[in-house]
C-alpha cells in the first residue's frame, strides 16, 4: 500500500512541476494561455489570420469585457506560436450588452462611479492593429454620443454591417 501511495504522490508531483504558467506574451495582462507544443491543431505560419468577432455581451472575464478578452486571447494564441502581427487582421463589432464598455474613460466614470476596466485591453488591442467598431444603432438607441466613445474605437452605421461586410472580404467570424 505504502508503495502504491509513493508511486501516486511521484506522478502528481511530476504533473504538477510540469504544469505549464497562464501566460499573456503579447497583449500584456490580457487573454491568458497555456502554452501547447504537442496538439493537433495550432496556428498555420503561412496562412493570414482575417477574423471579425461579434462583441454582445456585457459579460466579464478577469477584469474585462469576455470580448476583449477573448481578443486578446487570440493575438496571445497567435503570437506565441510565430504568428506576426502583420499575418493577423481581427475586427471587433461592439453592440448590444458590449455597448457601454466602449465609453471613454470620463462618460464611463459619469455612468458607472467607477474606472472603465476596459481602458486598457482597448488600448492595447488598438496598438496591436485591432479595428474597434461601435454600432451607432446601439449608441443611438442608449443616447451615447460620438465623442462619448474611447478614442480607440470607430463609429460605424451598425454591427450587422460590419460583420456582413468584413465576412464578405474574407473574414471568419468568431461570435
Amino acid at each position: 500500500m505504502k508503495k502504491v501511495l509513493l508511486i501516486l504522490i511521484a506522478i502528481m508531483a511530476t504533473q504538477l512541476s510540469s504544469a505549464q504558467e497562464w501566460i499573456t506574451p503579447v497583449i500584456d495582462g490580457y487573454g491568458k494561455i497555456k502554452d501547447f507544443k504537442d496538439v493537433t491543431t495550432l496556428p498555420d505560419p503561412d496562412k493570414e489570420y482575417n477574423i471579425v468577432f461579434d462583441l454582445k455581451d456585457e459579460r466579464e472575464m478577469e477584469g474585462s469585457n469576455i470580448g476583449y478578452f477573448k481578443i486578446a486571447r487570440m493575438i496571445n494564441m497567435l503570437g506565441v506560436n510565430g504568428i506576426s502581427a502583420d499575418k493577423v487582421n481581427i475586427v471587433a463589432a461592439v453592440h448590444g450588452g458590449a455597448t457601454f464598455t466602449a465609453l471613454n474613460d470620463e462618460k464611463y466614470k459619469a455612468k458607472y462611479d467607477k474606472e472603465n476596466p476596459n481602458s486598457e485591453v482597448i488600448q492595447l488591442l488598438k496598438d496591436y492593429g485591432v479595428k474597434l467598431i461601435v454600432c451607432a444603432q446601439a449608441t443611438a438607441s442608449r443616447g451615447i454620443a460620438a465623442e462619448d466613445l474611447n478614442p480607440n474605437t470607430e463609429l460605424g452605421l451598425s454591427a450587422m454591417m460590419v460583420l456582413a461586410n468584413y465576412q464578405l472580404d474574407g473574414y471568419i467570424l468568431m461570435p
